[in-house]
């Protein structure tokens, strides 16, 4: 048969291999989709330096660079495979296999395996290798009738018959990979159901609003105090969202604890429910970066909870897993500090959680990086040390403990931005969790520090506005910035990357007046 069509050949059959196991996964076990479960592997087994690399190139867009990569490279083994079969079906027949064992493997060794994540791979496989045979033995009959008989006759009909099985079946794996993804959505009927319960609630004890002087954005037009949720930053390594929803939701809280308990969503709900507007940032922002954002967040007391299940002497971690099998670290003396307001966040800024952002429960512990504190989709906590057990990124090089740095950002003016010669206003958000900012200190083109205005604070749980103004001449300018917390203890020069406990250094802008 022609090398193109024996190439469609094989990519077809893969699409379909693909598409069946993603639809069959959304029926019986989401992250059993063969195709994300390789992705997951290799964000699993990536280097460090190939993790950040992805990160700070395409920042939250990474997963879809991975999954859009890893198509190109599977069309083309398709491809390939197909090219190899214009005689004998064999090669591609064992290429389909092959793929189909790497998807197999790759979701029996998933941290959170079931035996009936299986039914996924395996009915990828089965399909694939049943559609390429059909369309390879179609094919091969009906160029050997065309070469055989007149054109015209029966050769004809047989190869309108091809097109048209190539075609329903490229249009079948298109659907059968939508239909997994539509089958996922089902999650949203579970959030507007907490969103109205938590709306119902009475008792909750609210965050105080912000005041309107902690906000420049009406009048500067820089960050808003409190983040959108479609804005909040999302760092994670899921590839597909876990959906569960509230009702199917348990945490089996145990390990070095005096009573073992297993928390349903309605458990959580029954009790006192608190507010706290916090500050959460990822450990991968890098000076200046965008990795920081602020919510609203209601949930339950993570201190009380502990307290009632009896942390017994010894418990130097609280390690938790999350629905995807990802795990976390977080000293535990940290969580037991009485003001600290570490959560069990059930809500985010007035509704349920965000699938991206923990639905339906997640942690939050204000002042540590969210790599070792905010686990989202939680589904298990074990009272452990140190050493008995160890979390995802610890196992990658980053830190052990990782309390969020005293820092600062320009948002005003934007870098290599022109603005109007004359006073210029340059404003920005300074952080130091949870003790507060209580300095902010700006210079011109290495000029002498100025201390900068403070807007009125929130909590030294939350990040904190500044600005001053500059009157400046037409040119190019350098501003940098420099933060000090409560403490009395100031932002350090010393640049340094975020692996493995957070970057430092000052942020600089360069801009022009004209």
């Amino acid at each position: 048969m022609p090398r193109g069509l024996a190439a469609l050949i094989g990519v077809l059959a893969v699409g379909a291999a693909l598409g069946a196991g993603h639809v069959v996964a959304g029926l019986v076990s989401p992250s059993s989709s063969p195709y994300l479960a390789v992705g997951d592997t290799v964000i699993r087994f990536s280097p460090q330096w190939l993790t950040e690399f992805a990160k700070t190139t395409f920042g939250t867009a990474d997963k879809p660079v991975l999954l859009g990569g890893m198509a190109v490279v599977i069309a083309l083994v398709a491809a390939a495979a197909g090219i190899a079969s214009r005689r004998n079906p064999g090669p591609g027949v064992a290429v389909v296999v092959v793929l189909g064992v790497l998807g197999f493997l790759a979701v029996l060794f998933v941290p959170v395996f079931a035996p009936l994540d299986l039914v996924a791979p395996l009915a990828s496989l089965l399909a694939g290798v049943l559609v390429f045979r059909f369309l390879h033995g179609l094919a091969l009959r009906t160029y050997a009738a065309a070469a055989a008989g007149p054109s015209g006759g029966p050769a004809v009909s047989r190869r309108g018959v091809l097109i048209g099985s190539s075609a329903a079946v490229g249009v079948g794996a298109l659907a059968a990979g939508a239909g997994g993804l539509f089958l996922g959505r089902g999650i949203e009927d579970s959030r507007a159901q907490v969103t109205a319960r938590l709306a119902a609630l009475t008792g909750v004890q609210r965050a105080p609003a912000i005041p309107a002087g902690a906000d420049y954005a009406a009048e500067l037009g820089t960050t808003r105090f409190v983040t959108p949720n479609p804005d909040f930053y999302r760092i994670d390594v899921a590839l597909r969202i876990p959906t569960r929803s509230a009702a199917d939701w348990r945490l089996r809280i145990h390990g070095m604890v005096d009573n073992e308990m297993t928390l349903t969503f309605d458990d959580l709900l029954r009790r006192p429910l608190v507010e706290k507007t916090i500050t959460m940032m990822c450990v991968s922002n890098e000076v200046g970066g965008p990795l920081i954002s602020t919510a609203n967040f209601i949930g339950v007391s993570l201190r009380d909870i502990l307290l009632e299940a009896g942390v017994r002497p010894g418990a130097q971690q609280v390690f938790t897993t999350s629905i995807d099998g990802w795990t976390a670290g977080t000293p535990t003396d940290v969580i037991m500090e009485p003001g600290r307001h570490a959560l069990l966040a059930v809500g985010m800024n007035g509704e349920a959680l965000p699938p991206e952002h923990g639905f339906p429960v997640r942690m939050v512990v204000p002042g540590l990086y969210g790599f070792v504190s905010a686990t989202k989709w939680i589904a298990d906590m074990e009272l452990t040390t140190f050493d008995a057990r160890q979390p995802y990124w610890l196992q990658r090089g980053w830190a052990q403990q990782a309390p969020i740095k005293t820092q600062s950002r320009i948002d005003s003016p934007r870098g290599f931005s022109t603005v109007p010669a004359g006073k210029v206003a340059i404003a920005g958000i300074a952080w130091s969790q949870p003790t507060g900012i209580s300095k902010v200190e700006v210079r011109m083109d290495g000029g002498p520090w100025r201390v900068a205005d403070l807007a009125t604070e929130v909590s030294g749980d939350t990040w904190r506005m500044w600005r001053t103004e500059f009157d400046l001449a037409p040119g190019s300018h350098t501003v940098q910035t420099r933060a000090t917390d409560r403490n009395g203890r100031t932002q350090t020069e010393m640049r340094a990357d975020p692996i493995p406990d957070g970057a430092t250094g000052w942020p600089a802008t360069i801009f022009n007046v004209s």
